[in-house]
């Protein structure tokens, strides 16, 4: 249940503006400039961890590094180097890299090399 306000004044928020386009919904700055998503570091350990998985894809089999510390920008360039390293397919998701196929032993070898605590996961 919505409760209404009691005056024009307490409605003063910023409704719609054309001025700056889209807002983020967390900061209210216009999207181009949100400092809210790009600077958060995803809590952890700080440890890589790297698996195989099957399950839910149709029986493809994809890698996936989660854990890894860095902020969203940083992370889909890395992402996009491991791809290349492994010459395959793959994305970022909610924070996690998939790369398509099995390439466990290949991505624990360059996150060490780039300088990552990584770790395998899973059987």
């Amino acid at each position: 249940m919505v409760k209404k306000a009691a005056s024009f004044s307490a409605l003063s928020g910023l409704v719609y503006s054309t001025d700056a386009g889209r807002h983020c919904p967390d900061c209210s700055q216009p999207v181009d400039a949100c400092i809210c998503k790009k600077t958060l570091i995803p809590a952890g350990d700080g440890i890589a961890r790297v698996r195989r998985e099957t399950k839910g894809r149709g029986g493809k089999t994809v890698t996936t590094i989660s854990g890894v510390p860095l902020a969203e920008e940083p992370l889909k360039e890395l992402a996009s180097a491991l791809k290349k390293r492994c010459g395959c397919g793959g994305g970022l998701k909610d924070g996690v890299i998939e790369i398509q196929g099995d390439m466990v032993d290949l991505l624990l070898e360059e996150l060490t090399k780039r300088g990552f605590k990584a770790k395998k996961s899973g059987g």
